[in-house]
């Protein structure tokens, strides 16, 4: 009588171990998949406008025009892509505009890391009202002053003294300067929030290791470039990064510095309208499919090259981002 029941009793607590860790386990099976299923309906709705472009991008017309066509043309063709280059002049906008990101992109790094590092180390007069330009950069709309800002490159001097040895100011207009002035005083596209980051990862670096390097006799610029810029390799990379792909797919300096210059921004608002083909002119406001088609691949030949550096540089990108500060 004894043995059965203890018989019963460890049965039923076998029973009820396999039962609540059955439950454990279903109920962990239900929440993996409600995040699988929220995770690609979001990736999905990211990423469908991006997969329409690609789809429609090796289209014909007629495919276009056909409601049955949705993701996979009927008819494959590169002739968007060609006709897209060829229209826009695309090989020459991406030689422009790959001299010009890099060259300030490399400017831009350069002087945020400068500005970010005395920010984080150095005690000054003054060192509010810095930090007070820096976020009011981050938050004002550079609309604001873009009257300002064109004028005093249109007519450039300094203190009178360009006009009084040539006669008149000079015109900077379709011209690197104005990016390489912006750029080196801090003031170029983004720089408020560059120079941000670097402070926060400055402000994060050990102290120690300059400490040590001053003992050993190392001045404020040797240490700088031997053991401060060595050890923020990742950082360096994600500021170039940002600064590069903001100038790559900026409209609003390279419309108002470049007129002549032909960037691959300036080339993809210029548009499709007037292009002549197959009989008949395009034109956006007739809401002709091939158009919008047109559009979307060129965009798409606009983005190619950003998302083949990201990819080559991702993982610098996502370690500077991590030990910069900003993001929990």
């Amino acid at each position: 009588m004894y043995s059965i029941k203890t018989e019963s009793k460890g049965e039923n607590r076998v029973k009820k171990y396999f039962n609540t860790h059955a439950a454990k386990h279903a109920r962990r099976i239900a929440s993996a998949s409600f995040r699988y299923i929220i995770l690609v309906g979001l990736c999905y709705y990211i990423l469908s406008p991006l997969l329409l472009k690609i789809s429609m991008s090796f289209m014909t017309e007629n495919d276009l025009i056909d409601k049955l066509v949705v993701y996979i043309p009927r008819n494959f063709t590169l002739w968007n892509y060609k006709q897209a280059a060829s229209f826009l002049d695309y090989w020459t906008g991406l030689r422009n505009t790959i001299l010009i990101s890099l060259f300030a992109g490399a400017v831009q790094m350069m002087t945020c890391t400068f500005i970010g590092y005395g920010l984080a180390r150095f005690n000054f007069k003054g060192k509010g009202i810095v930090m007070a330009v820096v976020f009011f950069s981050i938050i004002t709309p550079p609309m604001t002053y873009q009257t300002s800002m064109y004028l005093h490159f249109r007519y450039f001097d300094v203190f009178g003294i360009i006009q009084s040895l040539t006669g008149a100011p000079l015109n900077l207009m379709d011209s690197f300067w104005p990016l390489l002035i912006l750029s080196i005083t801090g003031f170029g596209f983004k720089n408020g929030l560059y120079i941000y980051m670097m402070r926060q990862y400055f402000r994060g670096f050990p102290v120690e290791l300059e400490e040590a390097a001053y003992v050993d006799g190392s001045g404020v610029f040797r240490t700088f470039f031997r053991i401060i810029l060595p050890n923020a390799k990742s950082m360096l990379v994600t500021v170039f990064m940002f600064a590069f792909a903001w100038q790559w797919t900026d409209t609003f300096y390279s419309t108002m510095f470049f007129s002549k210059i032909k960037t691959l921004s300036n080339l993809l608002g210029k548009g499709f309208e007037g292009m002549f083909v197959e009989g008949h002119t395009l034109s956006l406001k007739a809401g002709q499919p091939l158009t919008v088609a047109l559009g979307g691949t060129y965009s798409l030949m606009v983005i190619l090259p950003l998302i083949i550096v990201y990819i080559i540089v991702q993982k610098q990108v996502t370690e500077g981002i991590e030990r910069s500060g900003i993001v929990g």
